[in-house]
C-alpha cells in the first residue's frame, strides 16, 4: 500500500482503507506503454524520410503531432479525472490509445500515420500526469517524491523500449509491428486498471462535482491553476525542459546513424540507456534528496544533462554516447521528478487540472522543440541541435534551482 496506516487514539476516525498493491505498479504500467509510443518514432525517422521520400525534417512530424496533441488534450483530461475519477480516467484512455495505435500499424501511408499518432497522442495523455495526480491524492507531500519516482520506474523501461523497439523496426521489422505491440500492451493494460478500479476504496475514487456549464467550469479550474504565482513558474521552466531536453533528444538516435554509421537498432539500443539513468534515480531518490535537498538535485540534473548532451554532439566516436545517454537520463529525471513533485502541489484543491496543465505545458515545450530542431538539423546539423539543447536544459536548471533556494513563492516540505 502507499500511505502507511497510523495507530488510531480512542474516538478517533479510523485510518483510510489500504491501497491495493497492485495500484501503483498498474499505473506504471500504463506510464510504460505511454513512453513507449511516445518516443518509438524517434529512431525510424531515417527509415519513415526513405520511405515516404520526404526530409529528416519533415519525417519528425510524426513526433510532433504526437506531443501537440499530448499536450492539448491535458486541458480535458485533468478535469474530466476530477469529475469521474482519476484512475478510472486513466483506464478509459488506455483502452482509447489502444485502439488508436491500431490505426498507426495499418497506416496506408504518411497521412493517415499522422493521423493515427494524432489520436493516440491525445488518448495517451492520460496516463502520467492523472497517475501522478491521484498519487498525490493518497500520498503525504513529505514522501511523495520518492514514490512517484517508483511509479515513474515504468516510464523509464518505455521510453528506453520505445527507442530500442524502434531502431528494432527501422532495421528488421517495419514500420507496422512496433505500432501493433503498443496496442496490445495498451489494451491489456486498460483491462488491469478498469479491473482494479472496482477495488479501490472510496477515498481512492474520490471525485469532486462541478457546478454550470462544462467551458466554464474548465475554464475556471485551469484559470484558479494559473492564479498561483508559483505555478505559472513551475510551468513556464517545464515547458522550457520540455523543448530543450527533446528538441535534441528525438535526434540522437539519428545522430548517431548519420554521423558515425552505425545501424537504426544499435542506435536505438544506444540511446535506450537514457532508461537506465532514470532507474539510478528511482533507486536512489530517497538518499540524492535528503543529501541535497530539492535545489540541489535540480541543479545537479541540469549539470550532468548539459554535460551528457555536450558529449554526445562533439563526440569523436559513438561509443561516447553509451555513458552519455546514461547520464543524460538520470540528469533529467533529477531535475524533471523535482519539478513533477511540485506540480502536485500547486493546488492541490485542483490536483488533477494542476498536474494536467503542467503535462500540457511540458509536451507543448516537446512539440515546440522538436518542431525547431527539425526545421534546423537540415542547415545546422546534428551536433548543433544537440549542442543547443545542452545549453538550454543547463540554463532551466539554474534557474529553478535558485528558486527553489530562494524564492519566498516556493512552497517547502512538511
Amino acid at each position: 500500500m502507499t500511505q502507511a496506516a497510523e495507530i488510531a487514539a480512542p474516538g478517533a476516525p479510523a485510518p483510510p482503507a489500504p491501497i491495493p498493491a497492485l495500484a501503483i505498479p498498474l499505473l506504471s504500467l500504463a506510464a510504460f506503454a505511454s513512453g513507449v509510443s511516445l518516443r518509438v518514432t524517434d529512431p525510424l525517422l531515417p527509415r519513415l524520410a526513405g520511405e515516404f521520400s520526404i526530409s529528416l525534417g519533415a519525417a519528425s512530424h510524426v513526433v510532433t503531432v504526437y506531443s501537440v496533441a499530448y499536450g492539448l488534450a491535458q486541458l480535458f483530461f485533468g478535469p474530466l479525472g476530477d469529475r469521474y475519477g482519476k484512475y478510472r480516467v486513466v483506464s478509459w484512455a488506455c483502452a482509447a490509445a489502444g485502439l488508436t495505435s491500431l490505426v498507426c500499424a495499418l497506416a496506408p501511408g504518411l497521412d493517415v500515420l499522422l493521423v493515427g499518432r494524432l489520436l493516440t497522442g491525445a488518448a495517451s495523455a492520460a496516463a502520467i500526469p492523472l497517475s501522478m495526480a491521484w498519487i498525490g491524492d493518497v500520498v503525504p507531500y513529505a514522501v511523495r517524491q520518492p514514490v512517484i519516482a517508483r511509479f515513474l520506474i515504468g516510464q523509464f523501461f518505455g521510453i528506453s523500449g520505445g527507442v530500442l523497439l524502434g531502431g528494432l523496426a527501422a532495421d528488421m521489422l517495419g514500420r507496422r509491428v512496433p505500432f501493433a505491440i503498443i496496442a496490445l500492451v495498451f489494451l491489456a493494460v486498460a483491462l488491469g486498471l478498469t479491473l482494479l478500479d472496482r477495488r479501490l476504496p472510496a477515498h481512492a475514487r474520490q471525485t469532486r462535482q462541478a457546478d454550470g456549464p462544462a467551458l466554464r467550469r474548465l475554464v475556471g479550474e485551469f484559470g484558479a491553476v494559473l492564479a498561483r504565482p508559483w505555478a505559472r513558474v513551475v510551468l513556464l521552466l517545464v515547458y522550457l525542459e520540455g523543448g530543450f531536453v527533446y528538441g535534441a533528444f528525438a535526434f540522437i538516435a539519428s545522430h548517431l546513424h548519420t554521423v558515425f554509421g552505425i545501424s537504426l537498432s544499435s542506435a536505438g539500443f544506444v540511446v535506450m540507456l537514457f532508461g537506465l539513468g532514470g532507474l539510478v534515480f528511482a533507486a536512489a531518490s530517497r538518499r540524492l534528496l535528503r543529501s541535497f535537498g530539492e535545489a540541489g538535485i535540480a541543479l545537479g540534473g541540469g549539470i550532468l544533462m548539459c554535460l551528457a548532451l555536450g558529449a554526445i554532439a562533439a563526440a569523436p566516436r559513438w561509443s561516447w554516447a553509451l555513458p552519455g545517454c546514461g547520464v543524460l537520463g538520470l540528469g533529467f529525471y533529477m531535475l524533471h521528478n523535482t519539478l513533477q513533485t511540485h506540480a502536485t502541489q500547486m493546488a492541490p484543491e485542483r490536483r488533477g487540472a494542476a498536474v494536467a496543465t503542467f503535462a500540457a505545458c511540458f509536451f507543448l515545450g516537446q512539440s515546440s522543440g522538436v518542431a525547431a530542431a527539425g526545421a534546423l538539423v537540415g542547415s545546422l546539423g546534428t551536433p548543433s541541435v544537440i549542442g543547443a539543447g545542452a545549453t538550454g536544459t543547463l540554463l532551466v536548471a539554474v534557474a529553478f534551482s535558485a528558486l527553489l533556494a530562494c524564492s519566498p513563492l516556493a512552497p517547502r516540505r512538511h
